[in-house]
């Protein structure tokens, strides 16, 4: 089962997260959450595990209307909020990888039209997001 929709850019780390924060910003959505999984892995494993997993980023972007109308829809959503965005590469990785959550898997979880609607239109932003960042050229940003 595919949980993710991914893509892969010629980026730096730090250009792909910021293009990525933009992208999400365009299609309405916020970072609710950032979790610098390098960082937490160095405090908490140390640096051979926070090397290992190389320079990687959640985001936990929320857009208000859409998370309204699911909470509305069901309130137990909120344990699938917000959609997660991740943006890593690997220390010896020449590309960097963009993966958001698919808002699909709420609809497996649910029989809810309602839900059914809230995670269409999320799912056409977050590709959008995707597609905007894999089109700009690496001048851009």
């Amino acid at each position: 089962m595919t949980y993710t929709s991914a893509i892969t850019v010629p980026l730096p780390y730090e250009q792909a997260v910021e293009r990525t924060r933009a992208a999400l910003a365009d299609q309405g959505f916020g970072i609710l959450t950032e979790i610098d999984v390098k960082a937490t892995f160095n405090t908490k494993l140390g640096p051979e595990a926070a090397e290992a997993v190389g320079d990687y980023v959640i985001l936990g972007a929320c857009n208000p209307g859409l998370a309204s109308k699911a909470l509305a829809a069901e309130p137990q959503l909120g344990a699938l909020l917000p959609c997660n965005v991740v943006v890593r590469r690997g220390k010896d990785d020449e590309q960097t990888t963009v993966e958001a959550i698919d808002p699909q898997t709420m609809v497996q979880l649910s029989g809810s039209p309602q839900v059914r609607e809230v995670a269409d239109d999320a799912d056409a932003r977050l590709r959008a997001a995707l597609s905007a960042i894999s089109k700009a050229g690496p001048e851009d940003s």
